[in-house]
């Protein structure tokens, strides 16, 4: 056989051997074991050696010669080789996949020493929130976002550009070199309306500055979207410009409330806990995406890219750029602070705290007790034509244009609240006491300003709340139509107030002598002083005044019929009560009763004016609260008693 084939006896034989022996496994060209024996098999010691370098801690010693260095394929295998193990870097990569291993980066888990009251402050801020998002209070968070270089800097991540046409960036990013630029943001996230505000502040993130950057907000969209806010609540966490262990901070807090007339409530993450603070991954996050791989070269940039940040869920963010210096080491007294009107809460009052616009003594406020039904008589006394302003068609026309509006509105609600459709007739369950027809009559009286809430509610024998509630729904349905009601000089703060005008026609209102007002006394000035700072300031002002005019004009708003608009105060009376405002030298309340006008007024007056007396170089100094007036009677007192008395007694 082996002739016949050409080959020879023993190639014959081991075929012969082959094919009596059993089939290999599929996949395979030669039986288990046949090959070169793998480096861990030849050498039992690799394996344990390698563990050692790249776990020195766990299994092998601490004073390991890669515990230092780069553990590379390339290292290992240097090093195994230098103990003895003779073996490549690619052999060392196959041993560790092999026994489970990959390339990792750090992640950032470890929170630290958790605190105690942890997690009952988390389930505290949530019960805030959803109780003051119940009735239609704002809701904000707020923190500073990262420090950005302004220049031809490095940003993390990639753009789209043409292939092999990067942007070139500077290799060294410092912030410590003298001359260069940056920014802070600080960021303002209203968690109920979704909506984002940027302050873009160049100076320094002090106390100052976190508290003027919730001041442009409610300036420029918290006291629009929110009209009939009485209370403010804010969720920061403890570190950083906003601490709660800064007294700057409750001090610019305590001055923002007597601004606004808000109490503020603050509730603070516990430490090491920020990363929930809302502002971070609802605001920040999308901002940082929206600016990736771009260079921040100006500030235009910085605001432009702030305002385009747009996301799926409706998202929509503002900015504004802020110039203002902030100096660092401001400091504030304790016995100045003690002195602010704060009330720590019963739950943790070191992180939960409301700064209240004044001090105020809750058991000198007397309680009312309502009836349970709506008081007829009191609507047909407010329906009268001297508060409303229109007579009684045009408040009837108003009233039959807006009733299908608010059902709408109301059905709206319910739906949301059902979460689907109804599940019983229409009409079924409670009936609500404030009728449409009152919810318009209160909105009207509530922003001609004639008739505060409070008054509101106890003449018309209703909750204030739902009170509320009905005032803002309405309010925002004459928004949507372009509808302004304007406010007027009428101000009543009593139901006999009410009825003695309407039974004469007239109020008394005091007539205060100027030569009073402008007393050195409370203005910390001289009168010549007072006057040359007036015109200049009034310069100025009167050009904003024509800029929000051409504005108004072209927005077409329309007034609604019969509706009366007047300015309540000249210039220079608003320029005089923006410098009692800015001294603190009374409450907002006291220097309202002082002009006749309403304490919004005055709260409007300071933000019209704040920033041109502060651009005049105005900047007074702090009255402690000790020193604070709390009534128009207790100011003119200290006047009479500074010597002034026949100033009181001129016509």
């Amino acid at each position: 056989m082996a002739r016949a084939v050409g080959v020879s006896e023993t190639t014959i034989r081991k075929g012969i051997a082959e094919l009596d022996m059993e089939p290999l496994p599929d996949g395979r060209v030669r039986r288990p074991g046949g090959g070169r024996k793998a480096a861990a098999d030849k050498n039992p010691d690799l394996l344990p050696a390698l563990m050692a370098l790249v776990e020195p801690d766990e299994r092998g010693d601490p004073m390991s010669p890669l515990r230092w260095t780069t553990k590379s394929l390339r290292n290992l295998a240097g090093e195994l080789t230098r103990q003895g193990h003779e073996v490549s870097a690619t052999t060392v990569g196959k041993l560790l996949r092999k026994s489970g291993f990959s390339l990792q980066s750090n992640v950032k888990t470890l929170e630290g020493k958790q605190h105690p009251d942890r997690d009952a402050q988390f389930q505290y801020i949530n019960s805030q929130v959803k109780k003051y998002q119940a009735v239609g209070e704002p809701v904000i968070s707020v923190d500073t976002k990262k420090k950005e270089l302004v220049g031809q800097f490095h940003q993390a991540g990639r753009e789209w550009r043409p292939q092999g046409d990067p942007i070139d960036v500077e290799d060294h990013s410092l912030f410590a070199r003298p001359g260069r630029e940056q920014v802070i943001p600080y960021g303002i996230y209203d968690i109920a309306a979704n909506t984002g505000w940027l302050n873009v502040g160049v100076d320094h993130d002090t106390s100052a500055f976190a508290v003027a950057s919730v001041r442009r907000w409610w300036e420029n969209r918290g006291r629009i979207d929110y009209p009939s806010a009485t209370r403010l609540l804010i969720t920061a966490d403890s570190g950083g410009s906003n601490s709660p262990r800064y007294r700057l901070w409750k001090s610019e807090l305590s001055a923002l409330a007597e601004e606004t007339g808000l109490a503020i409530t603050v509730c603070h993450f516990p430490p090491g806990t920020s990363k929930w603070n809302k502002v971070e991954h609802r605001l920040f996050s999308h901002i940082t995406m929206n600016w990736r791989g771009r260079p921040l070269t100006s500030h235009e940039v910085v605001i432009k890219t702030i305002r385009s940040t747009r996301t799926r869920g409706g998202l929509r963010v503002e900015a504004e750029l802020d110039t203002r210096e902030y100096p660092t080491g401001i400091s504030i007294s304790k016995e100045y602070a003690d002195s602010l009107p704060i009330e720590p809460h019963e739950t943790r009052g070191a992180w939960n705290y409301t700064v209240l616009p004044h001090k105020s003594d809750p058991a000198s406020v007397p309680r009312v007790n309502r009836p349970q039904g709506l008081n007829l008589e009191a609507v047909e006394m407010l329906s009268d034509p001297r508060l409303t302003g229109m007579n009684p068609e045009d408040l009837t026309d108003l009233i039959a244009c807006l009733a299908p509006l608010q059902e709408a509105r109301d059905e709206q609600r319910r739906y949301e609240r059902r979460g689907g459709k109804r599940r019983r007739t229409r009409g079924a369950g409670a009936i609500s006491v404030i009728t449409p027809a009152v919810r318009v009559l209160a909105t009207v009286l509530y922003l001609r300003e004639v008739i505060p809430m409070q008054l509101l509610g106890e003449l018309l024998a209703v909750e204030i709340q739902p009170l509320r509630r009905a005032i803002n729904e309405t309010h925002r349905i004459l928004t949507d139509h372009s509808c302004a009601i304007r406010p007027v000089t009428l101000r009543l703060t009593s139901e006999q107030a009410v009825r003695d005008y309407l039974a004469t026609g007239t109020r008394e209102r005091p007539e205060i002598p100027l030569e009073v007002l402008t007393h050195p006394s409370i203005t910390g000035m001289s009168r010549e002083e007072l006057t040359t700072m007036t015109e200049r300031v009034l310069v100025r002002y009167s050009a904003r005044l024509e800029e929000l005019r051409i504005k108004r004009r072209s927005r077409a708003l329309h007034k609604l019929p019969g509706l009366v608009s007047q300015r309540k105060v000249t210039d220079a009376d608003r320029v005089l009560a923006a410098v009692l405002g800015m001294r603190r030298i009374a409450t907002r309340q006291a220097i309202a009763d002082l002009f006749g006008v309403s304490a919004r007024t005055i709260g409007n007056t300071l933000v019209e004016l704040r920033p041109l007396l502060e651009a005049d170089g105005y900047n007074p100094k702090l009255i402690l609260r000790a020193q604070r007036f709390y009534t128009a009677e207790e100011l003119l007192q200290s006047v009479q008693a500074a010597g002034d008395i026949d100033a009181l007694h001129k016509p």
